[in-house]
């Protein structure tokens, strides 16, 4: 089967198409033929070399969610998902291929009307960003700032901040135009990426949901209102410094919080229950997906060049 894997850490150029053995589902496993394969900001991560002290080597073949038809099932698997439209979670590495194992605790049945694409693009970013908001215990009234709000898990994070009736949804955002889908998905307030804002200026913020991190992360932090909660989901633009905590002592009379988040931490039965009521909203259009692109998974480097020079809007899906 065909396969994309990383020949070198680095650039997108160290992406590779190669050929691998058909995976066999062991116990407990689903294999997958895939539709649809989610390119995620994690993938980009991993891809650069970030993440190689955990154990991350050349070689790997990324990919971590996918939507397709279970083709075979290991030992102890009902038979019956065999021929079933689903969405699976296969991991850190398995989704950049045409089969694709994964876990079947971790494979939801897809709903009629929702496309593959969509489910890759819903699947893991809405369960972050509801937990996340959970996580900052936002109330009614409350303000938000989502900062990197342009990919999917901010992106959803919008539309569920607005649902429970923030009283102001920031975003931050490198274009006008992305501003303008932003409002139509519920943000009221749009910033720079640097958290400039001329007239949309806020005294600060509640509430902050982070999937960037990076050098400017204590500009944020400084930003927060007296209680104010910051929940870090991601770090997409690398890593903050070394000593971002001084700022919150700093502050401390004024009882900020500032949480990191994995949706590793929910128990399975959890995040499957959200994601099951996200994919029904979603094939409902009561909860809107947002797919940049859709190309061949030979072009997968193209994909990660696309999300390096920050020109996805949305999540890009990979087809077979």
């Amino acid at each position: 089967m065909r396969a994309v894997v990383i020949r070198k850490f680095g650039d997108p150029g160290g992406l590779e198409v190669v050929d691998l053995p058909v995976p066999v589902p062991a116990a407990g496993q689903v294999r997958i033929a895939t539709e649809a394969i989610g390119v995620g900001g994690v993938d980009a991560v991993i891809r650069r070399g970030t993440l190689a002290a955990y154990g991350f080597r050349e070689g790997h073949l990324l990919g971590s969610e996918v939507a397709g038809v279970v083709t075979a099932v290991g030992e102890g698997v009902d038979a019956s998902w065999v021929g079933r439209r689903v969405w699976a979670f296969t991991g850190l590495s398995g989704g950049y291929a045409e089969l694709a194992v994964a876990p079947v605790e971790d494979v939801l049945a897809l709903p009629d009307g929702l496309s593959g694409a969509d489910a890759v693009t819903l699947g893991g970013s809405g369960v972050v960003a509801h937990f996340a908001l959970d996580r900052a215990r936002l109330a009614p009234g409350e303000t938000v700032l989502v900062r990197g709000a342009a990919g999917s898990i901010g992106i959803t994070a919008v539309q569920l901040a607005a649902g429970r009736g923030a009283g102001a949804v920031a975003v931050t955002t490198s274009s006008a135009e992305r501003g303008v889908r932003l409002r139509d998905l519920g943000a009221t307030h749009v910033l720079g990426r640097a958290g400039d804002s001329g007239r949309e200026a806020l005294p600060g913020f509640d509430v902050v949901i982070d999937v960037v991190g990076g050098p400017q992360l204590p500009l944020f932090l400084d930003r927060l209102n007296a209680n104010g909660r910051y929940v870090a989901v991601g770090v997409v633009g690398g890593p903050p410094p070394a000593d971002f905590g001084a700022r919150l002592m700093e502050a401390f009379r004024r009882s900020l919080s500032f949480a990191t988040f994995s949706s590793d931490t929910v128990p399975g039965s959890d995040r499957q229950a959200v994601r099951s009521s996200q994919f029904t909203e979603a094939a409902r259009g009561e909860l809107r997906t947002v797919v940049h692109e859709v190309l061949p998974l030979e072009r997968a480097a193209l994909a990660h060049h696309a999300m390096d020079a920050g020109e996805v809007f949305g999540r890009v899906v990979l087809t077979p």
